[in-house]
């Protein structure tokens, strides 16, 4: 699977250890966060690995900041993008067979490096059910698409 990771200055260490866990495993990794510890804005590392979930250069993305959650928002303002911030793997394994997250956050002040790995193999494990998830995506499409429901 090839996926893209991006970070803000306060993840460097757990960005990297994630990068080589994935490339065990036999995962092209296309880095585009920072790897200073100077002040790095994490919306810039949000929208960049969104715009490349989204054309389709990468098969999903991870995101790392202090919490997830900044960097999540971000990269939740691309069209298309369903983004989410976990902190245990129950909740990214069902983030995609729910709700087909293309993007998966966490926060590095948040959890360990090994809770992070879990995180992650749980979320690229696991498969999109569909069926009756379905409607709920449309009905998130539909709210990106016109502001409404309807």
């Amino acid at each position: 699977m090839k996926l893209a990771i991006g970070n803000d200055h306060v993840a460097i260490e757990m960005k990297n250890e994630i990068v080589e866990h994935l490339r065990e495993k036999g995962h092209t990794i296309i880095d585009v966060g920072t790897n200073s510890s100077d002040r790095f804005d994490y919306p810039v590392s949000g929208f960049k690995v969104a715009c490349m979930v989204k054309s389709g250069e990468v098969d999903g993305g991870i995101l790392i900041c202090g919490t997830g959650v900044g960097i999540s928002i971000a990269a939740n303002k691309v069209k298309g993008i369903r983004a989410c911030v976990c902190s245990e793997p129950f909740s990214a394994k069902m983030s995609k067979e729910h709700n087909n997250t293309n993007v998966l956050a966490f926060g590095s002040r948040v959890i360990g490096i090994e809770m992070a790995k879990m995180i992650v193999d749980e979320w690229l494990n696991a498969k999109y059910e569909g069926g009756r998830h379905q409607k709920r995506l449309d009905m998130i499409a539909r709210i990106e698409e016109t502001g409404d429901l309807g």
